[in-house]
């Protein structure tokens, strides 16, 4: 037991003492930036228990509480909805919350599928090389030529035509994950192999070989945990890259449905109403939208920074 306790506080000392750790610490804006999306991540998972409403609760909506405004910004206000209401009389501030819930997991699982589907091409194309690597890599190339969102709004008008609207929306949130992760990973791919070309060179590769080790093995245990750098920070972006495009296909009508809020899908239904002077329904929603892609892109701006040996050095 104590010897188990020694082990774990020996870890974290190392991790306290660790160069990320110390210059994490010292840059205010990482710490910031950080800080903010701690907290959305926690608000989001939060939600059906800190939520003053139910957004899902259809019993609890009255129509008759549509569009009321903000308390702050109007004596017409309801104490009961802090940020006003939509067009469907549901709380801004809860759909709000919900809406951040569903756009994070969308945007960090199709980063999951995007890495996948890029380690295993990249490492593929990379260690093997040959007739292999110029069928991935023109595969990558083909795709990239096409912009994400052009890719992405063909492949989902698809889904949702052959699926019915009805059936779509039931596996909305599955079907942006399969869409924003298989448009992307080409970015994945490229960089892996890029970083594989250079690792296959080295010694602990030829030793791995002449140990008699398999491929695979030699790929996913040795040659990946060498990759990770660039991947990390790639990865941290993404995420940013992945919410923007379910806000934007759900802003075209091709996301999410309005019964299944998501940030993306809350701007786009506040935006038929802004002209009318229901301003708030698409303005705080936005506001929550931008300010989390910032301080995600912030984060990758200093893991960059920080993988980069030119910037951070003694």
């Amino acid at each position: 037991m104590t010897t188990a306790v020694t082990a774990s506080l020996s870890r974290w000392q190392k991790i306290k003492q660790s160069d990320f750790v110390y210059y994490f610490l010292r840059d205010k804006v990482a710490m910031l930036s950080f800080a903010v999306f701690l907290t959305c991540v926690i608000v989001a998972l939060a939600s059906p228990w800190i939520a003053p409403h139910d957004p899902y609760a259809l019993e609890s909506i009255d129509i008759m509480d549509s569009e009321l405004p903000p308390v702050l910004f109007s004596d017409e206000g309801d104490e009961r909805f802090f940020l006003g209401t939509d067009n469907q009389g549901r709380d801004i501030l809860s759909t709000i919350m919900y809406g951040m819930r569903v756009s994070l997991t969308i945007g960090i699982l199709a980063v999951g599928l995007q890495l996948f589907l890029g380690i295993v091409i990249g490492l593929c194309a990379g260690y093997f090389g040959g007739k292999i690597d110029s069928l991935l890599m023109r595969i990558a190339d083909v795709q990239l030529s096409f912009s994400t969102m052009m890719v992405a709004i063909i492949v989902s008008a698809i889904f949702q035509g052959a699926m019915g609207s009805e059936m779509y929306s039931q596996y909305a949130i599955l079907m942006l994950v399969l869409i924003i992760g298989i448009a992307e990973w080409p970015q994945y791919a490229r960089t892996i192999r890029a970083s594989v070309l250079a690792e296959k060179k080295k010694e602990y590769v030829e030793a791995s070989l002449i140990m008699g080790l398999k491929a695979p093995r030699i790929m996913f245990r040795h040659i990946l945990p060498n990759c990770l750098s660039p991947i990390l920070v790639i990865s941290t972006v993404q995420i940013a890259n992945a919410i923007m495009s379910e806000a934007a296909l759900s802003f075209l009508g091709l996301g999410m449905p309005v019964t299944q809020p998501s940030l993306g899908s809350l701007i786009s239904i506040g935006f038929e109403y802004i002209f009318s002077g229901s301003w708030w329904i698409t303005v705080f929603p936005g506001i929550v939208l931008v300010s989390l892609i910032l301080v995600i892109n912030l984060l990758g701006d200093w893991l960059r920074d920080f993988f980069n040996p030119k910037v951070y050095k003694d």
